[in-house]
């Protein structure tokens, strides 16, 4: 049985990059077009003065400076329903899970060049269907409630070692013009926001930008398409909760 399933887990970073860049126009296939000619401003409120665009390139450029957050997301894939919540730096730790549609939860760590991964109960069973209940039961008295660990360059766990990096993330986003409209405000989490809207044959971007203190992307949507998702920033600069299993909970595989 494989210690992850890289396949899935790229496809999840990959399709996340993509969302979460694709307001801003980049080449993972935009929902907007570059904008051309003047652009509406607030007068008044969070931001006066400033247009759509100009915001989104403002959290844009802010968000692409943290040195950690925290990132919920839940989309649609070609391998069905996927929700991370996940606490990653620019050093590469990593803290939290990954579920993978009806097949269960993984729990992550990363922390320096070692990766920790947990299952429960119905991911070790997704990945041991077609074998004999022996080999089930096997695999559920080895792991099941242990903690598997990996050097990160493994090939088992090469992908999503990758996905703890932060950088991954924010070097998709791009602050260029786009056709973002001011839609006016609502909160995430509590915190204010200012909600900037456009669309794209079928699919409808939304962004939360802070209203007020630091102007981060708290919350992207895309909704319409094939693969919908949404995804909430926070924890921004905090330290990431990394914390080596103790000993007795790891089995080392090799």
């Amino acid at each position: 049985m494989p210690a992850v399933m890289p396949t899935r887990v790229k496809h999840l970073a990959l399709a996340s990059l993509c969302a979460a860049s694709a307001l801003a126009l980049t080449a993972c296939g935009p929902v907007g077009q570059t904008a051309g000619g003047s652009k509406p401003s607030a007068e008044s409120g969070p931001y006066p003065g400033l247009s759509g665009p100009e915001i989104l390139n403002k959290a844009i450029t802010t968000t692409k400076k943290a040195t950690s957050l925290r990132l919920k997301v839940t989309m649609t894939t070609a391998d069905g329903p996927v929700r991370g919540d996940l606490a990653v730096d620019t050093k590469g730790n990593c803290a939290g899970t990954v579920q993978m549609g009806t097949e269960g939860t993984t729990e992550l760590v990363r922390t320096g060049d070692t990766v920790y991964l947990r299952f429960d109960e119905k991911m070790l069973r997704s990945q041991t269907e077609g074998g004999s209940e022996a080999e089930t039961r096997a695999a559920l008295d080895t792991l099941l409630g242990k903690w598997v660990r990996e050097k990160a360059d493994a090939q088992d766990a090469k992908d999503l070692a990758q996905f703890c990096d932060l950088d991954s993330y924010l070097e998709e986003f791009e602050a260029n013009d786009t056709e973002a409209k001011r839609a006016g405000g609502s909160t995430v989490d509590g915190t204010p926001t200012v909600v900037l809207k456009e669309s794209y044959r079928g699919e409808k971007a939304t962004a939360h930008v802070a209203a007020e203190g630091t102007p981060y992307l708290l919350r992207f949507q895309v909704t319409g398409g094939t693969e919908p998702i949404d995804m909430t920033f926070s924890e921004f600069d905090r330290p990431v909760p990394v914390k080596e299993p103790a000993e007795k909970d790891v089995v080392d595989l090799d």
